[in-house]
């Protein structure tokens, strides 16, 4: 059998992929809070919490309703992009022209309060989220079989991340987006409603964690406290890959979820630790980021 270092090559790839579906959750929640804080300037803690709610939305219409996985991936990114624009017209819209740290200290208090009503509700052992019929089974790749829905989250992910990328980045619509954040009274001179324009980024940006959150529904277990528990490292890739960049998020996303599951095959006691030693490196070399601009 062939051996890396030691470690068979089967098992090195199994875990490469394993890094790819930790990755994909990566890329997708960063990237919401990128376009949060790249358009809106707002540092989103709430943003675990409503990539929960995307989930247990994606399991009560499953449990109360009937209503599968693929609708699913239609409805509660609605539903949660509506969410956003509420929390953004009753609270954000007060706070933007304050210190981030007000920004900050108001999403965490939203944090807490989403969790707790659901912990009353639900409690917290969690809810079992079954694998929609269509994406049971698996696919050879050559040296496994894997799941097909981690298959399906990896793809979907990395497409969703381009897609979001090319209509902020490639679009006239993502021109004025951008344009909007650096000079709003020259975009309002053009004609353009620029506090619905921030309204529907926020909303936006809550839809992508409500698609993070379905997809994580069926491989997941759906507590409430599974955004939490993602949300730090979320926060160090976004970080690592520079506050508001883009395709800064989406690389390194996916790349340390690779590392990380790399990690775990030489040195599992460090899996843990290993994004959070590369931040610490990243800000001492580059405090902007690997894809920021220098302030």
């Amino acid at each position: 059998m062939t051996e890396v270092f030691g470690v068979p090559l089967v098992l090195l790839l199994g875990q490469l992929l394993l890094g790819l579906i930790n990755g994909s959750f990566y890329a997708l929640l960063s990237l919401g809070l990128a376009v949060i804080f790249g358009m809106l300037n707002i540092i989103n803690f709430t943003h675990g919490a409503l990539f929960m709610m995307g989930a247990f939305l994606t399991w009560m219409l499953l449990h109360y309703l009937g209503i599968g996985y693929w609708w699913a991936l239609l409805i509660v990114p609605v539903v949660m992009m509506g969410f956003g624009i509420l929390i953004e017209q009753t609270f954000l819209r007060w706070i933007y022209k304050l210190d981030h740290l007000y920004g900050l200290l108001l999403t965490f208090g939203l944090v807490m309060i989403i969790e707790g009503l659901f912990v009353q509700a639900y409690g917290t052992s969690g809810q079992p989220y079954g694998i929609p019929p269509s994406l049971r089974g698996a696919v050879d790749v050559g040296f496994m079989k894997m799941p097909l829905s981690r298959a399906w989250v990896i793809v979907a992910s990395l497409a969703i991340c381009l897609a979001t990328w090319f209509l902020i980045e490639r679009t006239r619509l993502g021109s004025y987006l951008r344009a909007a954040t650096e000079n709003p009274t020259l975009v309002r001179a053009f004609g353009i409603n620029v506090p619905v324009m921030i309204t529907l980024t926020y909303g936006f940006g809550v839809a992508l964690a409500g698609i993070a959150g379905v997809f994580a529904a069926p491989i997941q277990a759906v507590t409430p406290h599974m955004g939490s528990h993602l949300i730090i490292v979320v926060f160090a890739v976004v970080v690592i890959g520079g506050m508001g960049s883009i395709m800064g998020s989406i690389v390194t996303g996916f790349a340390l979820g690779v590392l990380e599951g790399l990690s775990k095959t030489f040195y599992p006691e460090a899996s843990n630790l290993v994004v959070f030693v590369i931040m610490i490196i990243v800000l001492l070399v580059k405090p902007a980021g690997l894809f920021g601009k220098e302030a």
